[in-house]
C-alpha cells in the first residue's frame, strides 16, 4: 500500500471521531487504532470510549438512591440541588458544547420568560459530532439561562432555572 494512502488515511482517523480504521486493498491489509486519552493502551473499542460515563453514573446514583429513600419523586427532585431557589434546575446530562439555537442565525430555542411545556427542547449539547437536544423534564416558565451559548458543559452542570 501507498504510503501516501496510510497518511491520508492517519489524517481521516484524526479528523473524526472514529477510533480504528482498517482497509484491505487485495493481500494488503492496514489498520489503524487510536486510544482515547486516559485509558490503557489496547484496542480502542466502543465500550472503551463509554468507560467515562460509566465512571460518572455511580457518582449520580448514590444522591438518586438517597433521594428516592427518603420518599422524593420525580426526576428533577431525585438529585441534591435539583431545586433552586426560583425554582427547578435543569442539568447537563453529558460533556459537550452548549448551543441555545439550532443554527448560529436562528433564534434560541427558549428565553427568559418563555413558557415550557414537558419535553420541550430547551437547546442542544453537542457531543462527539452530535448533537443532542435537551428537554424540560418540568413544566413551567423559564426563569434563567446558566449557560453562554458556544460554552463547553461539563455533565450534571445546571443550565436552566424554570419555574
Amino acid at each position: 500500500m501507498d504510503l501516501r494512502k496510510i497518511k491520508k488515511l492517519i489524517d481521516l482517523l484524526e479528523e473524526s471521531n472514529l477510533a480504528e480504521i482498517e482497509i484491505k486493498e487485495g493481500e494488503e491489509s492496514v489498520r489503524l487504532a487510536r486510544t482515547v486519552a486516559g485509558t490503557p493502551m489496547a484496542y480502542a473499542h466502543p465500550p472503551m470510549m463509554q468507560a467515562p460515563a460509566m465512571q460518572a453514573a455511580p457518582a449520580a446514583a448514590a444522591p438518586a438512591a438517597a433521594a428516592t429513600a427518603a420518599g422524593q419523586g420525580g426526576a428533577a427532585a431525585a438529585e441534591p440541588g435539583a431545586s433552586h431557589a426560583n425554582g427547578q434546575l435543569v442539568r447537563s446530562p453529558m460533556v459537550g458544547t452548549f448551543y441555545s439555537s439550532p443554527a448560529p442565525d436562528k433564534p434560541s430555542f427558549v428565553q427568559v420568560g418563555d413558557t415550557v411545556k414537558v419535553g420541550d427542547t430547551l437547546a442542544i449539547v453537542e457531543a462527539m459530532k452530535m448533537f443532542n437536544p435537551i428537554e424540560s423534564e418540568v413544566a413551567g416558565t423559564v426563569v434563567e439561562v446558566l449557560v453562554q451559548s458556544g460554552s463547553p458543559v461539563e455533565f450534571d452542570q445546571p443550565l436552566f432555572v424554570i419555574a
